[in-house]
Parts: structure tokens; sequence; C-alpha cells
């Protein structure tokens, strides 16, 4: 039986046990579950560069929608820039054609009628932010006033002495210049 034994025992020796077997299954399943295998690693790679590529789709969707946006807003803006000031001068426009449409007007209805408009066309500017320049007196200003003559008189010299036309600012931007007449100095 011992003859027996030595002959069987080299091959117990060779075949693992169920704990040897377990074991070396314990330790190398860990191994396979953390190191995916590389088409598992293609598609996961894939799959994110299409969201990705889909996320900059949608931003770049976006950015052209509120581009585009902007640019309507834009010509709105200056296509309807004067409709609030264009209102006012109905108003005006309006006292002026009933001003024509009376049959018998007498010279001091027509002065009346006439200075009525005109305080709905001051009205009107203010409200547009349109301002008169008016610088009788003032000293020459060359970005609100433009000179048309030079003439010797008693005031300070580089002085407006006359207005000719009024100018016009709005919003402190020079819209039309005042013509004036300026003062020099007396020879």
């Amino acid at each position: 039986m011992q003859a027996l034994d030595k002959e069987t025992a080299p091959v117990a020796d060779a075949v693992p046990t169920a704990q040897e077997t377990q074991a070396a299954q314990e330790t190398a399943t860990p191994e396979m579950d953390t190191m995916p295998s590389l088409e598992e690693t293609l598609r996961q790679a894939e799959l994110k560069a299409e969201e990705h590529h889909d996320a900059w789709l949608r931003a770049k969707a976006e950015t052209e929608n509120v581009r585009r946006r902007a640019q309507e807003d834009i010509s709105k803006a200056a296509k309807f820039a004067v409709e609030r000031f264009a209102g006012e001068l109905l108003a005006v426009k309006d006292s002026l054609e009933a001003a024509l449409a009376a049959d018998a007007p007498s010279v001091d209805s027509m002065k009346a009628g006439t200075e009525l408009t005109l305080k709905q066309l001051v009205s009107a500017f203010e409200k547009a932010n349109l301002n008169e320049i008016n610088p009788a007196g003032e000293k020459f200003d060359p970005h609100r006033h433009q000179a048309i003559s030079v003439v010797e008189a008693d005031q300070e010299p580089n002085t407006v002495v006359t207005v000719l036309q009024k100018g016009y600012l709005l919003a402190d931007r020079t819209l039309r210049p005042a013509l004036v007449v300026v003062a020099k100095a007396k020879a």
C-alpha cells in the first residue's frame, strides 16, 4: 500500500485542491474586473466623444441664436429709435393742419395758434432731449458755434455778438452748431 500511496502522491500534489482553486480565482478576478477590455474602453470613449460633440453642437447653436437675436434687436432699435419723438411731432402736425383748414382766420387767432404749436414743438424737443443753443453774449466755443464773421465790438474779444441761427444739442452732442458773429478787439 505504501507503494500505491507513493505513486498517487505526486499526482495528488499536481491537482490543486478546492481551496487553492478558490484562492486563485479570487486573486485573478479583481484583476479582470479592474481592467476592462479594449473594446469596452473604446466603446466608452466613443460614447463620451459623442456626448461632448452633442454638447458642442448645442452650445454652437445657442451662440448663433443669441447673435442673431442681438442683430435683430440692434436693427429694430435703429429702425424705431425716433418712434417716441415722431409720436410727439404728430400733435404739432395736427395743429398746423388745423390752422390751415380754418375758413377765415384772423391775424390774432393765427398768431395764438402758431404760439401754441411752437409750445408743442418745444415740449417734443424737451422730451427727446433736444436742447437749443442760443449763445448771445457767451464765449465762442468752436464745438458748439460756427463763426460766420468777426466784427469789432465793445464786447470782450472772442465773444458771440449776434446769433444768426440757433444751434441744437442732442443729449450733449452738437446736432447743429449755432451760426454766430464773433467780436474781435478794436484796433
